[in-house]
């Protein structure tokens, strides 16, 4: 039985557009794969603890010699992991903040970088690589080629640099511009906002084909 992922991980609730985005793509899997089961986590309303001081270092200490505080810690971690190793599809919400990815998807990634589980720590060789990862992106500017900011987006090309070590290799769909309909200042630039956004939705639209249209 096909198994999906759906994270989100914005803050902005209903007027989210990574959450439009992952929502339509989630509707898009299930209509593909009849039957399939989804689990569903949400970084924005329910982010993980962060890596600290007192739990972090499990990663780094033999299990027998976990203190409870890095007990804890490992076994999120091994949640995470789990979660990610049942699924055939991983979905993600990945909103543009301050230029860079939100710390909560920066947390989900680093409780994922678990040697044994998500990496062999003698060959680094990734475990969970065997799966489809789309990233449905969303930024309120454009930064393009040619663009005042671009190459100002640090969410994109990091994330497969830190998921490298496990596998994954994620595939983007991006739509841009979402503060024009909102912010006067760049009401200008809306029909490119909608032009990326008619994009990502097609895109999106030609991921799996549906089991009725398969037939």
């Amino acid at each position: 039985m096909a198994q999906l992922l759906h994270i989100d991980s914005s803050i902005r609730g209903e007027h989210s557009t990574s959450r439009r985005l992952t929502a339509r793509a989630a509707a898009a899997w299930r209509a593909a794969h009849p039957g399939g089961t989804v689990t569903y986590r949400d970084l924005g309303r329910n982010p993980l603890p962060h890596l600290d001081e007192a739990g972090g270092l499990a990663r780094m200490v033999p299990a027998e010699q976990h203190s409870p505080e890095q007990r804890a810690s490992w076994a999120l971690s091994e949640e995470l992991v789990a979660e990610v190793k049942r699924a055939d599809t991983v979905l993600l919400g990945l909103p543009l903040y301050n230029y860079g990815a939100p710390s909560s998807v920066k947390t989900w990634v680093d409780h994922l970088i678990a040697p044994g589980i998500a990496y062999d720590p003698v060959t680094n060789a990734g475990l969970l690589g065997d799966r489809e990862f789309i990233v449905l992106a969303s930024r309120g500017g454009g930064y393009g080629p040619g663009t005042p900011r671009a190459g100002w987006d640090h969410a994109e090309p990091w994330l497969p640099h830190g998921l490298s070590l496990t596998g994954i290799q994620p595939r983007f769909i991006t739509a841009e511009l979402t503060l024009a309909p909102v912010n006067p200042a760049m009401a200008e630039l809306i029909p490119l906002h909608e032009a990326s956004l008619a994009t990502a939705e097609r895109e999106i639209d030609e991921l799996w084909v549906p089991a009725s249209a398969a037939a």
